[in-house]
């Protein structure tokens, strides 16, 4: 099968692309279609990556391509042109299906702990974990399960070597019913065959009335206090009554004491500052981890 794509280009390109070859409009078509492509202007690798999410080849070489994208679109920028793009379409969103705003969330916390670049790759392996899972419908909380895992995967390097404590309980059941019976087996079998699954087969929902639970966490405490001793634990709520103002470092100390203090923490494996514009992403190598573990 062979494609035909159709560019539609903005008044103000194509005037300053024709000044720029002088002639060029009284060229042939077959020619001014040459040195429009050449421009290589707002396409990069748009159409290569949705056709290849279809399982098409695209024979485009994506890392050539994308300085020449950047380059003029430093061009258009600095003279003030409205910059060339494509729709927003993404072929990959149907297969991972991760709604908007999970994404903009993932975004963030990748380039908290300082790993944004793995956003596409993180995004491509939801896609393989969702499979993996059945297909869940990509609502909260299954969207939630299915990023956070895929996150995991990409950023440890091994799929299912570390797991969350929500994806046991989907793999045995706790979230639906149905997701032990549609989940790969070999996948739900990695999932459940560590101790932390144990501690979770025998889980049941508690049947407790809001009465009945008011009396056994406290009768006066407000509605989301209770919320947050019921699905968190009262030791979870306990810690942010007894840790509730964090420890603070000595402001008149230099940035670069700072940062040794809190590099020579064992619990801190990644640091980020911000202030006035400057940031900061400071993280341990996987082998300091290892050794404070």
């Amino acid at each position: 099968m062979k494609f035909l794509i159709v560019n539609t280009d903005y008044a103000e390109f194509l005037n300053g692309l024709y000044a720029r070859h002088s002639g060029l409009s009284e060229q042939p078509y077959g020619e001014q279609l040459r040195i429009r492509y050449a421009s290589r202007f707002g396409v990069a690798d748009f159409y290569s990556r949705n056709l290849r999410a279809l399982g098409y080849t695209a024979v485009v070489n994506d890392e050539e391509v994308k300085p020449v994208e950047e380059h003029f679109t430093k061009v258009a920028k600095a003279q003030g042109l409205a910059l060339g793009k494509p729709l927003e379409y993404d072929e990959s969103q149907y297969l991972h299906q991760v709604p908007g705003g999970v994404i903009s969330n993932l975004r963030h916390q990748l380039r908290l702990i300082g790993k944004e670049d793995k956003l596409p790759e993180t995004l491509e392996e939801a896609a393989r974990v969702r499979a993996d899972f059945g297909y869940p419908i990509m609502v909260t909380p299954l969207s939630q399960f299915v990023v956070s895992q895929a996150a995991i995967n990409v950023i440890v390097g091994e799929r299912y070597k570390e797991v969350t404590d929500q994806v046991i309980q989907y793999a045995l059941g706790i979230w639906g019913k149905e997701a032990p019976e549609i989940m790969a087996p070999e996948v739900k079998d990695k999932i459940l065959s560590r101790r932390r699954a144990k501690d979770w087969e025998n889980w049941s929902a508690s049947d407790l009335s809001l009465h009945e639970l008011r009396q056994k966490y406290g009768a006066t405490i407000s509605d989301e206090e209770l919320l947050l001793r019921v699905y968190a634990g009262p030791d979870a709520v306990e810690a942010l009554f007894t840790n509730a103002a964090p420890k603070q470092l000595d402001s008149k100390q230099s940035l670069l004491q700072i940062i040794e203090q809190l590099s020579k923490k064992k619990d801190c494996n990644h640091v980020y500052i911000r202030r006035n514009g400057i940031s900061l992403t400071l993280g341990k190598a996987q082998s300091d981890i290892q050794k404070d573990l």
